[in-house]
Parts: structure tokens; sequence; C-alpha cells
């Protein structure tokens, strides 16, 4: 049986005119002999009447906080509104289609409301709807406890759903649709000559994704690397064959840099200690943690912790390492510009060519890290643009 799961976000299923692209890609899959299995997003984007944001600003006029388990049932139903149009849109086009909500598909999941971690994918019922010639069409975004509960997997959570269903059901790939027709080498609204990837690994599109790309959930890039299934970003408006994320081609090292991505409103964290005093060093972070607080780009020195947050965490930040005595320096308003690329690996005078670089345009880098496959920079918001533009001209990409 060869299956293959397509998933469609929000602007995908947005309009009349953009589903019908949905079953025109839909329809082909099932005319060229495979099992389309269909994973759908709410409908449009915040502002429109069923996008998740829309309906979680319902719950404004709430007094309190609102119950996580509540909230997920909310924010479950745009997906579920998505599916059941759409198969009834397939069952008007003359095919057979059956709307699934998460669990009703067989995602399980833990109780961890607002960003619940998938347990078990049980297809029985995915098996039984494919034998019967029916299009599953699944309500992306959600799963349900053991118990019953409703769960949201997270933002971006339709890619994770499309993913495991794909791990689940041995799928020949999963195309990942939406409004653009590929990853890209940066963003094309800065970066005017960023072009579309013929192919990415695995772990560079994971990089990316955690360092600012918006393209796939990088939660799910992690599950079909583990199972080695091939993604495809692609478009839903148009045919081109779009990206292929899989296991490295023989020619990827080749190729140094692969994409330069970013990440804005970020705020450095600098704290000055007593050499020695390894007390107050465990204490800064534990106290963070225990607060929840993400920290990123970490140099430990004798006398010196640097680290960056969120801008919205700053205040929270600077409320908990009081509670130790510390009064951390806080620098606000700065973005973090990271290389991606495989090819980097074992290669002497990457982190050069992009000191060099940045010089040249008298861009300060304020902080550094770097892993394998990335080398992330520091700088401020207002020269972020500029360095990813020699960036990506330096490494002629």
């Amino acid at each position: 049986m060869r299956v293959v799961v397509q998933k469609f976000g929000g602007t995908s299923v947005a309009s009349p005119e953009a589903r019908k692209m949905v079953l025109k890609h839909v329809i082909r899959t099932k005319e060229e002999g495979y099992f389309p299995v269909v994973v759908v997003s709410a409908i449009g984007r915040k502002g429109d009447p069923y996008a998740t944001d829309t309906l979680i600003s319902l719950l404004d006029e709430v007094e309190g906080e609102v119950p996580a388990r509540e909230k997920d049932l909310i924010m479950s139903c745009g997906e579920i509104i998505s599916a059941v149009l759409m198969a009834a849109l397939l069952n008007g086009k003359g095919y057979r289609a059956k709307a699934f909500t998460g669990g009703q598909a067989g995602i399980i999941t833990d109780d961890n409301f607002g960003n619940a971690m998938i347990k078990e994918v049980k297809i029985d019922s995915l098996l039984n709807a494919i034998k019967q010639d029916y299009i599953p069409v699944i309500a992306g975004f959600q799963g349900m406890t053991e118990g019953g509960d409703i769960t949201t997997l997270g933002r971006g959570g339709s890619d994770t759903t499309a993913v495991a269903l794909g791990a689940a059901l041995g799928a020949e790939y999963v195309d990942i649709f939406t409004d653009v027709e590929g990853i890209m080498t940066a963003d094309p609204r800065i970066v005017k000559r960023a072009r579309i990837l013929d192919t990415v690994t695995y772990r560079e599109v994971a990089e990316m994704a955690y360092n600012g790309a918006k393209v796939i959930h990088p939660r799910a890039v992690e599950i079909a690397m583990q199972r080695n299934i091939p993604l495809r970003v692609r478009s839903t408006f148009c045919d081109s064959p779009g990206t292929l994320i899989t296991c490295t081609p023989e020619w990827i090292p080749e190729r140094l840099i692969t994409g330069i991505t970013h990440i804005s409103n970020i705020a450095q964290v600098i704290i000055k200690v007593t050499p020695g005093d390894k007390d107050s060093e465990i204490k800064v972070f534990r106290i963070l943690a225990e607060a929840g607080i993400s920290i990123d780009l970490i140099n430990v020195f004798p006398e010196l912790k640097m680290f960056t947050i969120s801008e919205e965490l700053v205040e929270k930040t600077i409320e908990e390492l009081e509670k130790i005595g510390i009064t951390p320096k806080v620098r606000r308003g700065l973005t973090k510009v990271t290389v991606v690329g495989a090819g980097m690996r074992g290669v002497p005078g990457v982190m050069a060519r992009i000191v060099e670089a940045l010089r040249r345009e008298n861009i300060e880098i304020l902080q550094t890290a770097d892993s394998h496959t990335t080398i992330s920079c520091l700088v401020r918001s207002e020269d972020a643009e500029r360095a990813m533009i020699v960036l990506h001209e330096e490494f002629e990409l």
C-alpha cells in the first residue's frame, strides 16, 4: 500500500480558490495510484473567523486564567472545521473521504496541554478507512490523552501530526504544502537574491527551523530523520517540486553553507561574578531553569556569564536574578543571525570569513556560538538585515 501524507497549512485552506488547489493536489496523488492521507491546519490566520488565534481571542472576556484543558478544546476547533470542509469537498468531487479528529486518527499524547508530546499512533481506524477506499482527512495540531481529553501539540503542530502519521503508516514521503515554493537560502523579504534549495539534509533544516526559519516545525523534522522518511516542502499554488529534505546526498559536502536565518527581539544578559564563586554560578542557572526561562548563546567565564533570552522575558529574568542578589546588565534590541550548513563541519576559515564580512560593513558582533552545522552571531537589530545580505553574498548563496 503506497501511502503519501499531504499536509496543508492555514493559507492553503483559507479561501475557495486555495481549497480548489488543495483538491487538485490530493486528486492527482490519488489518480497516480497512491493512497493520500490529508492533514489540515485551521483556516487562515489571525483575524480570519476560524483561525486558532481568533478562537483563542474569544476567551479575552473571561476573568482569570482559562484552564489549559479547556483552552486546548477551543484551540482544536479550527482544524476540525478544516477537516470536515475538505472531506466534504472531496466527496463532492466524487472521491470518498472521511474526516477525523486527531484522537480519532489514533494520535495518543501525554497530558501536557498546549504542547503535548505524541506517545503513540494507533493506525487501525485510518487503515480501515484506506482499505475501504476513503481518503482520510485529519485535523492537524491535536491528539488525545489515554483518558480521552483533547490536547494540542504546540504551534506548528500540524507538521508534527503529518510526519508522525507518515512514520506510523510507512508513507513513501510526506508533503508539507504551504504558500512558498520551498525552503530558501534566506528570508526573501530581506535578502532579495535568496533562492529555493532543491535539497537539504534533515539536520540542516532542523537547525534552520530552530534558528528562525518558519518553513517546517523542527519536531516534525526530527521524527522524519529518526524514521528516514523523505519530506518535501512545496507550494499549494503551483506544481513546482519544492525542496526535498532527506539524508545526506553525495554532493552535499561540496556546499559549504546552505542558508542564513535569524531570530529578532533578543536581549543579552551579562552577569559579573567573583572568580571562584561556584555557588553563585550554580544559583544563576538553577533559578532561571526553575522559573521556566529558556536561555541561549551561553558563554561562561570565571568573572562573567553571558546568555541571551527573548525580550519578553527580560523583566521576569531580572526579577528572578534579584532574588539571589544579582543585578544583571541587559542589552535589548538584538538579533541572532545564524549561518547553517552541514558542509562547514571540519572546514577551517568559516568563522574568519563571517567576521571579515561583517567587519567590512562595520557590524559589531556582540556574542557568538557554534555547532558542527551552525555559527550564530548576535548583532544589533538595526544591523541584522545588512548582516544577512552580506553573509548571503559572502558565501555566494
